[in-house]
Formats: structure tokens, C-alpha cells, sequence
């Protein structure tokens, strides 16, 4: 599995021969907007986690340029469905088999809204499993004991977290949510993207150093291999 990090919470997993993008903000995005062509992206489905246009900005452009699927919770789906796109709509506790592996959309404690106001849903995250790996994508989320209940059911062998506290989890609380899920590798999103959320990444890596942990922060464009 290769998972490449295009700012803010936006990645892209290559997962055997399939390519899921998830949460594309990327013109938007000062940090990538100049280092990334929504247009050469290639995606068999797009993943969102909540309808933030910090998550949803290029959603609809490229699943339009691509063909992909649109996953994400009942109300997103039925958004994207009415532009003309392919969508498979989910909700918390559900778990689907999709040609790549098992996704289970599970909660986040978080708001979910469009730019224009309307109603995006209840926020969540994802658990995908595959024959490779297993990860943990938290999406924009506080801390939440329900994190605990995934390792009931999964072994996590990367969480995507996020860091840049304000709007969701900062440091200290992603570490305990590390514990919670029971991985000690963790990559760190949404940080650093606007001044709110900006975070020290030599502290940030120390402090989960200290805890014997891995705090893994990718520059756009950079990729990992699990």
C-alpha cells in the first residue's frame, strides 16, 4: 500500500491496483495548489469524511474527470448523486467489501456542513481493511472513546490523525488516541494548511517520540509504503 499526502487531510492510497483518494482539497490549498494537477489525478473512488470544503473542494472535478465512486455518508452521497456522479453511501457502524477491501465508516466527533450551508451529514472516518494492511483514517475529529472500539474488531497498522488541534485533535490528545486504537505509527494530517492550525513539527515528533511512538509528516507530493 502506497499512501501519498497532498496537504491538509488529502492523500491518495494505492492499494494493488486500485487508486482512493481521499478528502481532496488541493486548489484550494495554498500549500499544494502549485505542486499538485487535480487534473493528472487518477481515482477509482474518493473517500470523504465530512463535507468541509477544506475536504470536498475538488470532489466533484475529479470524480467528473475520472468516473470514480464517491463514498462517503448518506447526506454527502445524495449531494454528489444529484451532480450526476457515481456514489456509495454509508453510515456509522457500516462496513462494505469494495474491490480494493473492507471499509467501515466510523464516528468522529466533528460538524459536517457545504460551503453553501447545507446539510452535510453526521462526520466520520474510515477503517480499511486490505489484504496488505489495515488503516485507521480518524478524519477531523476531538478525541472520542469510541476510538477504542476499533482494535475490538481490527489490527491497526497505520492511523491517519489529525494534529493541528483548534478545529480537531492537537498533539497531546492524538497521542492518547494512538493508545486508543492501539498503533504506534501514526501519520499526522490537517496541520500547518492556515495560521489556526500551524504546529511545531520537531516538538510535534519529539512529543510522540517520547512516548514511544512514530509521528510520521510527509511534505506534499512525498509518499510511504506500508
Amino acid at each position: 500500500m502506497k499512501i501519498t499526502f497532498y496537504g491538509q487531510n488529502s492523500l491518495l492510497l494505492e492499494i494493488n491496483d486500485f487508486s482512493i483518494l481521499v478528502d481532496p482539497f488541493i486548489s484550494g490549498n495554498p500549500l499544494s495548489k502549485d505542486k499538485i494537477n487535480i487534473d493528472t489525478i487518477k481515482a477509482d473512488y474518493i473517500l470523504l469524511t465530512h463535507a468541509h470544503q477544506d475536504h470536498v473542494l475538488d470532489a466533484e472535478a475529479i470524480a467528473k474527470n475520472t468516473k470514480a465512486t464517491i463514498v462517503s455518508n448518506y447526506e454527502i452521497a445524495m449531494h454528489y448523486q444529484n451532480l450526476g456522479i457515481t456514489v456509495h453511501p454509508m453510515n456509522i457502524g457500516g462496513v462494505w467489501d469494495f474491490e480494493f477491501g473492507k471499509v467501515k465508516y466510523v464516528n468522529a466527533i466533528h460538524t459536517s456542513s457545504f460551503a453553501d450551508g447545507s446539510n452535510g451529514g453526521q462526520p466520520g472516518g474510515f477503517v480499511i481493511k486490505t489484504t496488505e494492511k489495515t488503516i485507521y483514517i480518524a478524519g477531523d475529529t476531538a478525541l472520542t472513546m469510541d476510538m477504542k472500539l476499533i482494535p475490538m474488531s481490527y489490527d491497526i497498522d497505520l492511523a491517519i490523525l489529525p494534529i493541528g488541534d483548534n478545529f480537531t485533535m492537537g498533539v497531546e490528545d492524538a497521542i492518547i488516541a494512538s493508545n486508543f486504537v492501539e498503533c504506534d505509527k501514526v501519520l499526522g494530517v490537517h496541520y500547518d494548511t492556515f495560521g489556526y492550525i500551524e504546529i511545531n513539527h520537531k516538538e510535534a515528533k519529539e512529543k510522540f517520540s517520547q512516548s514511544n511512538k512514530e509521528l510520521v509528516l510527509l511534505d506534499i507530493g512525498e509518499h510511504i509504503e506500508l
